[in-house]
Order: structure tokens, then C-alpha cells, then sequence
């Protein structure tokens, strides 16, 4: 499928991810004000690239915004039912959808370059054979007591201890395999809208025996999911936006070093050297270097503030072949 390159390199299609760090406080705070807040500042950001001519969709994180929900469920678990995460995940992109389509529709106004901005809760398929079901190793939520953990464990949760910071629960982190509805989000690509889609990685689905989605436990990566969304939208461009400036070679050793403009040949060399920690950056390169591999212009891992650069190929990490 061809790439939507629209003119010159950041105008055409763009695929923004946004990190959980923009939907929360500096201080990790998720109060509602907070939240609101947060994102108003990413969409100031997000404003700038579409008023400078990108075609966009934009994709989340979700992490503090489950975990809250996951709190809820075990606090009023004797009051109600506690929900799977697959409805949480569907929650969390209605909610952070919301925040977002107002914030940027404000600031696209503001700049004279007003957009309709339309939100997919969107389902990504996985595979009901996938491993990570059996290994589960995905943390959610907050440690516990292991009193408490047991309380859940008798519900048919899985929870690991992790020493003396308590008991957390673990769950599945397959591969996304497809985004159901990224149809509906080139659709609307096409007719001029800035589109949200797949939060939070996607609602996470199989199929059952007949071919309709079923909603999973499980948790999907979102820069994974990011990276197969910007393909089938036929973007030119990822931007996987990060609370950190570049994607650092030897982090924490004496040789560490920012890694500036860079090709997917070093990139899998770093990676598989074990340059890249699993729950952290790895995904995000990970995520960059299929995208590139998958025919995509240019992957770039960026600050928050440097979206617009990023985009030109002018800040953070840029990965090309």
C-alpha cells in the first residue's frame, strides 16, 4: 500500500502516539484536573503540526487511566462487579478521546486552522493461541498486600510478588495482529478529520468459533498497535512522542550517548546488544523499526514539545532504512 506523502516531509500523513506522560501531571498526578490539563498542553503541540499542513491521527497510552479503574474495581468489588480490562481499555478511550478532541479542536481554533476531530473506540484483534497468554508478564494497577492480591487470585486474577514493594497483578500482552476499525479511521482521514484512534493499543479481541470479536484480558501495546494504525492509514510518518529528548545508546553506563539520526540496520544492532530496556524504550523501537521496515518514510522517538520537529525529521531519534 502506498504512502500518503502529501508534499514535503511532515505534511503528509503522521501518525502521533502519545506517551501516558501526556495525559497526567509532571508529578504523575491523574485527578481529572490534572488530566485535563495534561492533554491541553499535548494539544497545543498537536495544533502546531496540523496548522502547519500534516494530515493526523493520534493514538494514546492509558496506563495511569486503567490502573485508576482497576483501583475502583477492587475497592467496590463487594458493592459491584469488577469489569475486565477489555471494557477498561474501552472506558479509557472514550474518556482520554473526549479530553482530547475538545482540547484540540480549541487550539486548532485558536490558530485559524480549525479541523474536525473525531474519536473511534477502536478494537485490535489478537491471537487466542498467542503465548503471552500463557506467560502472562504485563504489570497493571498498583501493589498490594498480599491479603489483598489473594482476595483477587480466588477471582481468577494472576498477581505476582515483586518483594517488598507488595503483589501486583500480571496480565497478557499479545501481539496486535490488526486494527478492526481502521477503515472507519482512513474514512475519515480522507474527508479532512483528525482522527483518535486505537488508545491505549486498542480493545484487545479474538475470534471466536463463528468469526465475531470477543473482548480479552489482556493489555496491547500501544506503540505496537501505533505502528500497525500508521500503516494502514498509509502514513509517511511516526511519531512516537516520549518524556525524553532521544533514545539513548548504553543508558546508565559511562558510554551512554543520544542517538540522533539513525538507520534500522544500527538500530536492531543496539537492540539486540540489550541496549534497549523491555518495559520501557524497547517497545518504542520496536514499534519504530516495524514501521520503517513496513514501508513507512520515517519513524521518530521525541520529546513532547518537539512533535512538530520530530515530524521533519528535525528533532529527537529519526530512524529511515
Amino acid at each position: 500500500m502506498s504512502r500518503d506523502d502529501g508534499g514535503p516531509p511532515g505534511t503528509g500523513r503522521v501518525l502521533i502516539a502519545l506517551g501516558g506522560n501526556a495525559m497526567t501531571a509532571p508529578d504523575g498526578s491523574a485527578t481529572p484536573e490534572a488530566q485535563a490539563a495534561a492533554v491541553g498542553r499535548a494539544m497545543e503541540r498537536v495544533a502546531d503540526l496540523v496548522a502547519a499542513g500534516a494530515r493526523v491521527a493520534l493514538t494514546h497510552g492509558n496506563g495511569p487511566q486503567v490502573g485508576n479503574l482497576l483501583i475502583k474495581n477492587q475497592l467496590a468489588a463487594h458493592v459491584v462487579p469488577p469489569v475486565p480490562l477489555d471494557w477498561c481499555g474501552a472506558q479509557t478511550q472514550g474518556t482520554i478521546g473526549v479530553l482530547i478532541m475538545n482540547a484540540l479542536e480549541r487550539a486548532l481554533a485558536a490558530r485559524g486552522a480549525a479541523r474536525p476531530v473525531s474519536v473511534i473506540v477502536t478494537r485490535t484483534l489478537v491471537d487466542a493461541a498467542d503465548p503471552a497468554f500463557t506467560h502472562m508478564d504485563k504489570p497493571v494497577g498498583r501493589y498490594f498486600p498480599k491479603s489483598e492480591a489473594e482476595r483477587f487470585m480466588a477471582l481468577g486474577q494472576v498477581w505476582r510478588s515483586f518483594g517488598a514493594r507488595g503483589w501486583r497483578r500480571v496480565v497478557a500482552s499479545p501481539e496486535p495482529l490488526e486494527i478492526l476499525d481502521a477503515a472507519a479511521a482512513a474514512t475519515l482521514m480522507d474527508a479532512g478529520h483528525v482522527v483518535v484512534a486505537a488508545g491505549g493499543g486498542g480493545v484487545p479481541v479474538t475470534r471466536d468459533a463463528g468469526g465475531v470479536p470477543r473482548g480479552v484480558e489482556a493489555v496491547v501495546d500501544k506503540d505496537l498497535a501505533a505502528q500497525l494504525l500508521a500503516r494502514t492509514l498509509r502514513a509517511s510518518t511516526l511519531v512516537i512522542a516520549t518524556d525524553v529528548e532521544h533514545v539513548m545508546a548504553g543508558y546508565g553506563t559511562p558510554r551512554e550517548r543520544p542517538l540522533g539520526r539513525t538507520t534500522t540496520a544500527e538500530l536492531r544492532t543496539l537492540a539486540a546488544a540489550g541496549h534497549f530496556a523491555g518495559g520501557s524504550m524497547g517497545p518504542k523501537v520496536e514499534a519504530a523499526l516495524r514501521f520503517v521496515a513496513g514501508g513507512g518514510r520515517r519513524a521518530a522517538i521525541a520529546s513532547l514539545d518537539r512533535i512538530t520537529d520530530a515530524a521533519h525529521g528535525k528533532a529527537g531519534t529519526i530512524i529511515e532504512e
